[in-house]
């Protein structure tokens, strides 16, 4: 009985001990960021949702971004429920602090009105520059408003005069080092909600990207000249590709997503302009795609040269999707009146891996290649795609598409 109660005695100290050594050093982190943190607020940024804040919000960027402190990381916070109202912004680098993390729990909302960026450039709203260690993150939101811009969009109202293709990104991550986007939410914004270009490095994960499935050229994620980026945990439902992956891009890593409404995970399109491609090391793994106008699709003009190789679609579900499987290597401004011509992206060493689900249409799986530039090393292995209507069957097309075929695949692939 003494032995039990002993045991009993030093059990609950050891637990005393424990909690206070936890509990000081949550006081100890607490302190930690209150000398690290620094609230927009203080410099001026008011949390209305109608004063432009945008001054506010660059006055706090730059005392954080030119102070190196001995732990090198330094908090830019956006306090929760309050909503800022920024006009299109810079936030320059390099910074002397080895991180910065820029914490949003509030709302961060866009101007409403094109004319807001009357003499400005029209293709940005909220842009990271040449910065290292930069983590944003935090459950807040960041709101594009963009129904001014579709309002005037060419391709939804081309008789419109003064209509235009141009519309400013939501968030740009240029020449960006070791950096990351996480938790936000991201709504509505003009044209595509993400920009990461010419980048090394860079995680998003846990994010959520929504705007109207008729909203224009509302691309979730587009990624060009970049290496090493990394999208998983997120949701993604838009106009118009949920991700995109552009020219000069290697190891790009896309995993558990949730995908559509929107024109599902795109490469491409590349080519446009004829110049030389390079595209190589893409995985997408295990998404879900629903509703969308494609699944896993490749996109080259005929014009372009150089290569798409390396590619790995895996465990992959399709519900209800038009093209579940597509490579198009005829992409021109006229779909279906491409003339044919010598030049071509060469794609080859494509694998497909453990794909299932619906195709809303006949076509499941089209290999449109180019009759120069045919598609090399294609590998379809366990494939079980059906339609969505019942009674009805799907198949493959192929034009010029060259591979082999594992297990079992269905609709029979067409090499």
């Amino acid at each position: 009985m003494v032995v039990s109660l002993h045991l009993q005695v030093t059990s609950f100290a050891f637990f005393v001990l424990i909690l206070c050594l936890y509990c000081s050093n949550i006081v100890y982190n607490v302190v930690a960021m209150k000398s690290e943190v620094v609230d927009v607020s203080d410099f001026g940024a008011v949390g209305d949702g109608t004063a432009d804040s945008s001054k506010a919000f660059l006055k706090a960027w730059n005392f954080v971004c030119s102070r190196e402190i001995e732990n090198g990381v330094r908090v830019i916070f956006v306090p929760e429920n309050q909503t800022f109202l920024l006009h299109p912004v810079t936030f320059n680098g390099p910074c002397k602090a080895k991180e910065i993390k820029f914490l949003i729990m509030g709302r961060i909302i866009s101007p409403v009105s094109p004319k807001t960026w009357e003499g400005l450039d029209q293709a940005k709203w909220l842009t990271f520059y040449k910065v290292s260690g930069l983590k944003i993150k935090g459950s807040g939101e960041i709101n594009g408003r963009g129904w001014g811009w579709w309002n005037q969009s060419c391709r939804d109202h081309p008789r419109l005069e003064g209509c235009t293709s141009l519309a400013p990104t939501a968030m740009i991550f240029e020449s960006c080092k070791t950096s990351s986007l996480s938790q936000v939410r991201l709504i509505n914004s003009s044209q595509t909600h993400v920009l990461i270009r010419g980048t090394d490095g860079f995680i998003v994960d846990h994010v959520k990207i929504t705007a109207p499935e008729t909203s224009p050229n509302t691309d979730g994620i587009h990624i060009s000249s970049a290496s090493n980026i990394f999208i998983r945990n997120s949701i993604i439902g838009t106009g118009d590709d949920c991700v995109s992956i552009g020219d000069y891009t290697t190891n790009i890593h896309i995993s558990h997503v949730k995908c559509g409404p929107g024109h599902g995970i795109s490469i491409g399109s590349l080519g446009r302009s004829g110049n030389f491609v390079q595209v190589q090391n893409i995985r997408v793994n295990t998404v879900t795609f629903k509703g969308t106008t494609n699944g896993a699709r490749i996109k080259t003009w005929q014009v372009g040269k150089g290569y798409v190789r390396g590619v790995m679609f895996e465990n992959l579900f399709f519900n209800s999707v038009k093209n579940p499987i597509i490579i198009d290597q005829n992409y021109c401004n006229v779909r279906g009146a491409c003339k044919e011509l010598e030049t071509g992206v060469q794609i080859r060493d494509v694998v497909y891996r453990n794909l299932w689900g619906t195709s809303s249409t006949e076509v499941a799986i089209t290999l449109n290649c180019s009759r120069s530039v045919s598609c090399t090393g294609l590998l379809l292995q366990s494939i079980m795609l059906k339609s969505s209507i019942t009674g009805k069957n799907v198949r493959s097309s192929c034009i010029n598409a060259h591979g082999a075929a594992i297990g079992v695949v269905q609709p029979a692939p067409c090499f």
